[in-house]
């Protein structure tokens, strides 16, 4: 079977999360978002694309500024979190709430707006990706015009303005998908730069509690056999996944529900199974990992458990969307 350059995407962006997770995290997310871009009115991408086509946009999506309808569009104020990679952006997509006349919420759009019309606030001090730049961004009272905003409703139904100037299959396939498996890949990518790590140093350490090499230790054998299972299991599906919602697009088709609630399942439990991989491996590492902070396995450990608390990685809500589909109950979700 011949790869997708989505599947070769996946490829690429787990080796640069091998290496290092924070780029790999940061990778993820700002790659996710040209592909999002197309989905836009093609007068919004030649607004970013025009002038600059190595433009970045980065994003923070959770509804959390104000949004207030005016003639012509919206005007945006207020305080968006954790945007991966936003000292490198000339642009931003934030999330909102369009409200009715009574303040009840009626729509949720992404909004795209330009550098000039925020400031990134410098907050990001975590125990995890410390590289990545999860900074705030800051907004007073933007104008945004309505060509630059998609709602979810027309991303959800994979009926957007951008697909006619983009016919490719590509921009076809569900926004939740292909998010969260980027999510998910960086995730994994991490754990398997992990993993060889942990392998590598266990061929040569000794074990000075026990008197023998680390590696001749069985519990650690059976360890590295579970954690590089989990991480195989999850790579896998992850491109079996991709592979075939790629294939439905490229023959006119759309997704399933039940399709799109598999590859939610399995995007989210391939970031449970890195995590979990990565912890069997730390317990058995002795203390060394826990020293300062520039192991590599004590960095992914880190890295992950930072990473999980990412929206897309909630496991019960995606593990729930899967099981109402699989018993016959009907599922409505914007991250289907």
């Amino acid at each position: 079977m011949v790869a997708t350059s989505t599947e070769i995407g996946l490829i690429h962006l787990g080796e640069i999360a091998k290496a290092c997770g924070s780029t790999g995290w940061a990778a993820a997310v700002l790659g996710v978002h040209p592909w999002h871009l197309a989905l836009f009115d093609p007068r919004a991408q030649e607004d970013v694309w025009g002038t600059d086509d190595t433009a970045r946009i980065c994003s923070s999506h959770a509804p959390t500024g104000r949004v207030t309808t005016v003639d012509g569009g919206f005007r945006l104020s207020g305080r968006w979190h954790l945007s991966a990679g936003c000292d490198h952006a000339r642009w931003a997509l934030l999330g909102g709430l369009v409200t009715d006349a009574d303040g009840r919420p009626v729509d949720l759009r992404t909004f795209l707006v330009p550098r000039r019309d925020y400031r990134v606030d410098d907050v990001w001090d975590a125990v995890g990706l410390r590289g990545s730049g999860c900074n705030d961004l800051v907004v007073e009272d933007a104008f945004v015009p309505g060509h630059r905003t998609l709602g979810f409703g027309p991303v959800t139904s994979l009926r957007c303005p951008g697909h006619r100037a983009n016919p490719e299959p590509l921009y076809r396939m569900p926004y939740a998908a292909v998010f969260t498996t980027a999510i998910s890949t960086a995730m994994v990518g991490i754990a398997e730069g992990a993993y060889e790590e942990y392998v590598t140093a266990a061929r040569e350490s000794l074990r000075a509690s026990y008197g023998q090499r680390a590696a001749e230790d069985p519990f650690a054998q059976v360890r590295v056999a579970r954690a590089a299972g989990d991480i195989d299991a999850s790579r896998l599906q992850l491109h079996r996944n991709t592979a075939e919602l790629y294939a439905v697009a490229r023959d006119g088709g759309e997704p399933s529900t039940s399709l799109r609630a598999r590859a939610r399942r399995d995007q989210v439990l391939a970031t449970e199974r890195a995590i979990a991989a990565v912890d069997l491996l730390m317990e058995n590492a002795g203390g060394g990992p826990m020293r300062g902070g520039a192991d590599v396995l004590q960095r992914a450990w880190r890295d992950l458990h930072t990473g999980r608390g990412q929206a897309a990685n909630d496991v019960e809500r995606a593990l729930l969307l899967f099981g109402r589909d699989a018993l016959g109950i009907a599922v409505q979700d914007p991250m289907l």
